[in-house]
């Protein structure tokens, strides 16, 4: 599973993408997150992600982002305030996983 991680690029955003991804290597998950900022986002949500998560401190931008995520049928969504913790990478993986499988 492939994640565009859209933030800010600050400390609490590395916080939520470890927590993914430890939680995905205990539940045997192979994921690839790559974080960007939203400048950088409209390149990137085209080299074939399987969901873009924005970050709550971009969420002002949120439509933005997610008429270009869909204009690529990249599921895209808020990532929520929860997420922000070590023990937020549950949820977070759960929330990603819910996308995908939605689309």
């Amino acid at each position: 599973m492939k994640v565009l991680f859209v933030c800010s690029q600050g400390m609490s955003s590395a916080i939520a993408v470890n927590a993914l991804k430890k939680e995905a290597e205990k539940k045997g998950v192979s994921i690839e997150v790559k974080a960007v900022s939203t400048q950088e986002f409209e390149e990137e949500v085209k080299k074939g992600y399987d969901v873009a998560m924005v970050a709550p401190q971009v969420r002002h931008r949120f439509d933005y982002l997610k008429e270009y995520a869909d204009a690529e049928n990249v599921p895209c969504a808020l990532i929520q305030p929860q997420a922000y913790s070590p023990l937020g990478g549950a949820k977070l993986l759960k929330q990603v996983t819910d996308l995908i499988n939605k689309s």
